[in-house]
């Protein structure tokens, strides 16, 4: 501890009087100084972190529109600090930086933590094989704990509700679909849990919508959770309604009101997953979807399957008989004008409201219109034969039909909906894939399957991530090499990011959170933290090999062992404090986050732990790993060249 109390003072101390106070012209010579010798690589440790942020800005859909205001509000903050970093830091300091100074050995936090560290960092250079050969385990541990952990779009947002969307048949009337919806209400509304119920079935007053009678859309506003019964979940509270509201001929399917409307508008799935079937006719289409429906019926995280409806409409087919209308003396006109009437309805008159115009329409009431009986007694008036009914000059008959027919990209299509739950998105579509690989094998020409919802989202935004990550890496060395002007120390202070990885993965496998946007973006910003420390290291390294060469001059015969070894330890701790508070400040930061419960922590805790844990080994391995590291350089440095390689760090 002495030798490292001496080589700092040796470094920064300056003439005192008695009182110690430093002189005028002295005190402002070592601000320049300092400021000189940080200066660049807090610069470019401001640079790397926005450069790290780019894939941010590459995002697109949902996630760019979520994280890009983010990137936005750190990268101009960094921006500014970049600047006043280099010009009104340094004014700061001449003005504040007055009075009576001490050494760094005075203040007490600084003075525990050296005589922690410093026990500790001469432990790591004396089994230096036993220290990198942990820091390799506990990194190549890491990596299956990342291949195996799942992989989600977006951590799922809590909303504070519920949206239950189920399905019944096509041809449920207005009467048995008004039924169900009133049921289902009742029964939802009597858990605990559940403040209101709002019930719709059908299309609303919208272009936009194109619902169906059989599809109802019911939102359900639940309680505060504190409110709730001890134990219950929202995940409980899905599974006990699931379970009361099986109906017959009723499909169930829960999401939440914001997420659905996002996802139909950006993929025009309502399901967290949807299987598209292109072909060319509807039947061979809707036989395939029924196919795939059985293939994953019970599959592991696959909930609320259901195949978009092709056919199982009802349609009157009314067929004109042309040699019964000859008999009668009517023609095809005659007829259609009748069922017109009946049926469709026959215009009357057109009324006026202001600048409105409407039609009034006349057609016979729906009790008469649903009765096929009383359809096939219409009676069709003729010139000499009096009225006959319309079953005696047609056929009458229902028929199936398509309800809603679907089509996207000039193909037909049909859609296996299913939602995601108790599993991780990404392992069910891989395992879902491989389920109906051999399905997949047996369409005929021109028939083909396409997976979409939130899993096109996922895939989107790999690949976007996997295309520019390599780039960021490089921008990264690249500003570390301008910040050193050595790709030897630029590459040393890299090495730093994968060993920061370490904590980010046992953190999230820990909490047990999957793979997405979010962890990604946690992990860029892990990127920066981590080079940032990495990059005050080496500059106090360096500016202790400086210190050695003057004091010893540059050669094998003059520097020894003991020597390089004394004062990498002595860089090593010199300016602990402000290292230790670096990592401290993100922590202190951060750490609150993983206590929050209130709406958005699901979204924020995912881009935290990855942060924190990153911090805590990357700091780790700065402190302990890289100086080690150093030391074997400059050692092989000395016994290959007879002398080391300073980098000037002054400029």
């Amino acid at each position: 501890m002495s030798r490292i109390n001496t080589f700092i003072r040796r470094l920064f101390g300056g003439k005192k009087d008695e009182q110690g106070h430093i002189p005028e012209t002295t005190r402002l010579a070592i601000i320049e100084k300092a400021c000189q010798q940080v200066s660049r690589g807090v610069f470019f440790s401001t640079v790397i972190i926005i450069a790290s942020f780019l894939p941010v800005f590459l995002l697109t859909g949902q996630e760019g529109k979520l994280f890009n205001p983010l990137a936005y509000t750190k990268t101009f903050i960094l921006i500014v600090d970049a600047i006043l970093v280099v010009t009104l830091a340094p004014v700061l300091l001449s003005f504040f930086m007055k009075g009576k100074f001490r050494s760094e050995t005075a203040n007490p936090v600084n003075r525990g933590l050296e005589r922690i560290y410093e026990p500790i960092i001469r432990t790591c250079v004396k089994w230096r094989k036993t220290t990198l050969a942990i820091n390799i385990i506990a990194l190549l541990i890491s990596i299956p704990l990342i291949m195996n952990l799942g992989r989600e779009f977006m951590p799922p947002l809590d909303e504070g509700s519920l949206l239950f969307m189920p399905v019944t048949l096509p041809d449920v009337s207005n009467a048995e679909a008004k039924r169900i919806l009133q049921v289902q209400d009742k029964i939802i509304k009597s858990l605990p849990e559940v403040r209101s119920v709002l019930g719709k079935a059908g299309r609303a007053n919208s272009a936009t919508d194109n619902s169906p009678i059989s599809m109802i859309e019911t939102i359900v506003l639940l309680k505060p959770s504190a409110e709730w019964r001890k134990g219950m979940t929202k995940e409980k509270i899905i599974n006990e309604l699931n379970n009361k509201l099986q109906l017959p001929g009723v499909t169930n399917g829960w999401t939440q009101p914001i997420i659905n409307r996002i996802n139909m508008l950006s993929t025009g799935i309502r399901t967290d997953v949807g299987v598209k079937v292109y072909g060319q006719h509807l039947d061979t289409i809707d036989a395939f979807a029924q196919q795939i429906k059985t293939a994953l019926q019970g599959m592991e995280g696959v909930k609320d399957i259901y195949v978009d409806p092709i056919t199982g409409g009802k349609y009157i087919d009314i067929t004109i008989r042309r040699d019964q209308i000859g008999r009668y003396s009517l023609s095809i006109d005659d007829v259609n004008a009748v069922i017109e009437g009946a049926l469709g309805g026959m215009k009357l008159t057109t009324t006026i409201e202001g600048r409105q115009r409407f039609s009034v329409n006349a057609r016979y009431g729906q009790d008469f219109r649903n009765n096929l009986t009383a359809l096939k007694r219409l009676p069709v008036n003729t010139m000499d034969f009096g009225p006959v009914p319309l079953e005696a000059v047609a056929d009458i008959r229902l028929s199936e039909g398509a309800p809603m027919i679907s089509s996207e990209n000039a193909l037909l299509r049909g859609t296996v909906l299913f939602n995601v739950r108790g599993r991780d998105l990404g392992s069910t579509v891989t395992d879902a894939q491989r389920q109906l690989e051999a399905l997949v094998k047996q369409l005929p020409k021109g028939y083909f399957i396409e997976w979409s919802g939130q899993y096109e989202n996922l895939i989107r935004g790999e690949r976007t991530l996997k295309l520019i990550l390599p780039v960021v890496i490089l921008i990264i060395f690249a500003c570390m090499y301008f910040a050193f002007h050595s790709a030897r120390e630029a590459f040393f202070s890299l090495i730093s990011i994968p060993f920061a990885l370490i904590g980010g993965a046992y953190m999230i496998w820990f909490y047990g959170v999957n793979l997405s946007v979010a962890v990604a973006v946690g992990f860029i910003a892990l990127f920066g933290l981590a080079v940032e420390t990495g990059i005050v290291m080496v500059i106090y390294l360096n500016d202790a090999m400086q210190q050695l060469v003057t004091l010893k001059g540059n050669s094998r015969d003059t520097i020894t062992r003991d020597d390089l070894r004394e004062y990498v330890i002595a860089g090593a701790a010199k300016r602990l404090r402000p290292k230790i508070m670096t990592v401290c400040v993100s922590l202190f930061g951060l750490a609150p986050i993983l206590w929050s419960h209130g709406i958005g922590s699901d979204v924020m805790k995912p881009i935290v732990l990855p942060m924190i844990g990153g911090v805590l080994t990357s700091s780790t391995h700065i402190l302990l790993v890289t100086p080690l590291i150093f030391l074997m350089v400059k050692e092989y440095e000395l016994r290959k060249h007879g002398k080391i390689d300073v980098l000037e760090v002054k400029h």
